[in-house]
């Protein structure tokens, strides 16, 4: 049986439940905006980064310049009503990185969110020392479904694609991780219609994670 030598989680519906307030947040901006994303499916967002998404949001309206003014517009909706990270952690978070850490697991995360808010969610659960690296999909060309984060952190961390065990919820994210050559095992969904066919194991919980390792 296979034993990973690290394990790279994302971080939005894999260590806290942010997703709900994502999907809220992003219709009252694009609302107030009077853009139609009626033609967009939830997982076509989570997962990814919006500044991948404008043309397909957009369609036959989209610019470059409409683009970037829309992102930047968002950006400043996105910090007037920060998340509530203080309550959004899933409960068996601490519990698997110790058991990680005490098994010495190499771990990482890399998220399509910005630094800012891995930076806010780590310090708030006071989470830092559990992590080698911290990737944003922002500071990459192409953010998930493009495997370049995974294969940044599979590069930083030193070891084989087939030694990496990624943690993962979207089919952007899952995508991203197997292309990179990682296993990837799925936290699965009941909630947002996600396509999780490309993970090599779906999950309901981090604790199913551990029970699943200490079997390897």
């Amino acid at each position: 049986m296979k034993h990973f030598k690290a394990v790279i989680f994302d971080m939005d519906g894999v260590l806290v439940d942010t997703e709900s307030y994502y999907l809220n947040r992003r219709n009252e901006f694009f609302e107030s905006h009077h853009i139609s994303i009626e033609h967009m499916k939830n997982r076509d967002f989570i997962g990814g980064n919006l500044k991948d998404l404008w043309p397909m949001i957009l369609g036959d309206n989209y610019t470059e310049s409409k683009a970037k003014e829309l992102g930047k517009a968002y950006r400043a909706y996105k910090d007037s009503i920060p998340l509530p990270y203080a309550d959004l952690l899933f409960s068996d978070v601490k519990g698997t990185l110790d058991y990680l850490k005490k098994e010495n697991y190499r771990i990482a995360l890399a998220s399509s969110s910005s630094m800012d808010d891995i930076n806010t969610c780590i310090d708030t659960h006071h989470l830092r020392a559990y992590f080698e690296i911290l990737l944003s999909g922002n500071d990459f060309a192409q953010s998930k479904p493009h495997p370049a984060i995974y294969q940044a952190a599979i590069q930083q961390l030193g070891i084989a694609p087939s030694d990496a065990l990624v943690i993962e919820d979207s089919q952007n994210g899952i995508a991203s991780g197997k292309d990179a050559g990682a296993t990837v095992w799925a936290i699965s969904d009941e909630r947002f219609d996600m396509n999780q066919e490309r993970a090599d194991q779906r999950m309901s919980s981090l604790t199913e994670m551990i029970v699943q390792l200490k079997t390897m």
